[in-house]
């Protein structure tokens, strides 16, 4: 089986056309004529992911974060990019990227880890849009099993995701029990989920100045932009399972999480 028809699998669940205007997701570096010899699923690429890949035996990694996100103006050992960029082409090892693509696609990041938390009756939050055939939204939004306190909340947010830190506002003082959510940079969708009615709105990351003015009107969980991403591998191993049986797949074991707390 060759890479190109790994990536038409990958782009048939999450069509580029779902991207957002800024992303830069699809084919980042190599060639997708080759036979594909393993998949390496990954987050984030790095010299580390692309030594894992050689290791391992892989010349195909699938990163949820594109490696080329700017335009290079060059080519060579400056940054960590350019570095990955060389040993990749060196080791003939292709490199692809599924970013707000498979963000935004049915079945995708958001809904991954809405079923992490356990959450039913999801639907998309705010504006969808298709291609391909395919629904998508930046955000979801649905109900937990049974509602929590908020203090019972980020409990179960710091178990699911394997968080050592919460970012919450003020606790509310009812039981939440809708549940609104956009992985990694999604504070955009917090007007959406409040319009929802959400009793808490769940991402990766927020501005300080994001928090002020929704005491007791909205739960604020911010979890970190990596593990609320951390999932998503599972999606790659799951379509390329489905679509390319052929192909042996391999969840990396590199954490390239560049966040630590002290």
């Amino acid at each position: 089986m060759k890479i190109i028809e790994v990536v038409d699998a990958l782009e048939q669940f999450a069509p580029l056309p779902l991207q957002e205007g800024f992303d830069n997701a699809g084919l980042q570096v190599g060639l997708t004529e080759t036979e594909v010899s393993g998949a390496l699923l990954c987050l984030d690429v790095d010299e580390k992911i692309v030594d894992e890949a050689v290791s391992l035996g892989c010349n195909l990694i699938v990163s949820h974060h594109p490696l080329i996100f700017h335009k290079l103006a060059q080519i060579s050992d400056t940054d960590y990019v350019q570095r990955t960029v060389i040993k990749a082409l060196q080791n003939n090892i292709t490199i692809v990227s599924m970013h707000t693509n498979m963000d935004n696609a049915l079945g995708g990041v958001n809904h991954k880890i809405a079923e992490k938390m356990q959450l039913s009756n999801v639907e998309f939050l705010g504006e969808t849009k298709s291609a391909g055939g395919v629904i998508g939204g930046s955000g979801v939004i649905g109900n937990l099993a049974r509602p929590l306190a908020a203090d019972d909340f980020v409990l179960m947010l710091k178990r699911t995701f394997d968080v050592e830190c919460v970012q919450a506002n003020q606790l509310l003082r009812r039981d939440i029990e809708r549940v609104a959510l956009c992985g990694g940079a999604g504070s955009f969708m917090l007007a959406d989920a409040i319009k929802a009615g959400a009793d808490a709105f769940v991402t990766g990351e927020m501005h300080y100045h994001e928090f002020f003015g929704h005491e007791q009107e909205i739960q604020i969980a911010v979890i970190g932009h990596y593990q609320s991403e951390q999932f998503t591998n599972e999606i790659f191993k799951s379509i390329i399972e489905d679509k390319c049986k052929d192909v042996r797949c391999y969840l990396t074991k590199t954490n390239t999480n560049p966040i630590i707390y002290l």
